[in-house]
């Protein structure tokens, strides 16, 4: 993005509703490939995580210092300009939200049936390459599997309403982003590190998580597939059902 400092409400949704109407007329195969290279991005959260669950075990900053990981993935993925459906919960709604009609309400779901499905694909495969190929030393895959399990054990009522709140957050950065010129990296790692350290639940990056500890056989497919669509609900909710909404509310006579 160009300068976009100091941009007015109305400015920053016009930015924002701009992306979203470019993302929705993207091809599907364009949108499938990026999603999938969005899943095995944000996977690298997991193995930051993990490397630094490894390397800092027995340390009293521990939980502190392996969830700077987290942040990893969604710097990738953000700047990076690939489709995660998190951020889609925004962006793509904005449209609709200003043109409602059956076209435009088909279009939104397209988009994120597309993504969401190929950012599963993605973190499956990554998940997939750990596990079975090798290609992230066992040691940390033990310490990847050991910062999952807190997700794993949360109640479903749990997965749901912590992921409203890392709904709203991740919908906050793609907010604050044409405005946060060259802080965008500053703006993604912090909210993101609060999702981490708050032990939010963002259903892409805990598929990965899901989906590593039930290739071990340390978590049931059932168990995991109901977290992740009470989490998916939960990101909904706090990025379309709030933030979007409200983002929409405060410029809507402003649009008119």
């Amino acid at each position: 993005m160009r300068d976009h400092h100091s941009l007015s409400s109305v400015s920053v949704y016009a930015v924002v509703h701009r992306e979203g109407t470019e993302e929705l007329n993207r091809p599907a195969t364009s949108l499938w490939w990026s999603g999938v290279a969005a899943g095995i991005g944000i996977s690298t959260s997991v193995m930051a995580e993990g490397i630094l669950h490894k390397l800092f075990e027995g340390s009293p900053h521990q939980f502190a210092i392996e969830n700077l990981g987290y942040t990893v993935g969604f710097v990738l993925v953000i700047l990076g300009r690939l489709q995660l459906f998190t951020e889609n919960t925004i962006t793509a709604i904005l449209p609709l939200l200003t043109h409602r009609s059956l076209n435009m309400l088909w279009s939104t779901l397209r988009i994120w049936a597309i993504v969401f499905i190929a950012n599963l694909c993605g973190t499956f495969l990554a998940a997939s390459l750990g596990h079975f190929v090798g290609t992230i030393p066992p040691e940390y895959v033990d310490g990847m599997a050991a910062v999952s399990h807190h997700y794993a054990n949360l109640e479903l009522s749990q997965a749901f309403s912590l992921g409203i709140t890392s709904g709203f957050l991740v919908a906050a950065i793609v907010w604050m982003i044409p405005s946060a010129r060259g802080a965008a990296f500053l703006v993604i790692i912090m909210f993101t590190y609060l999702i981490a350290i708050g032990n939010f639940t963002h259903v892409i990056a805990g598929s990965t998580e899901l989906f590593l500890l039930a290739m071990r056989g340390e978590v049931g497919l059932s168990q995991a597939a109901a977290l992740l669509v009470c989490t998916l609900l939960g990101n909904i909710a706090g990025g379309t059902g709030l933030f979007a909404l409200l983002a929409y509310g405060q410029v809507a006579r402003e649009l008119e």
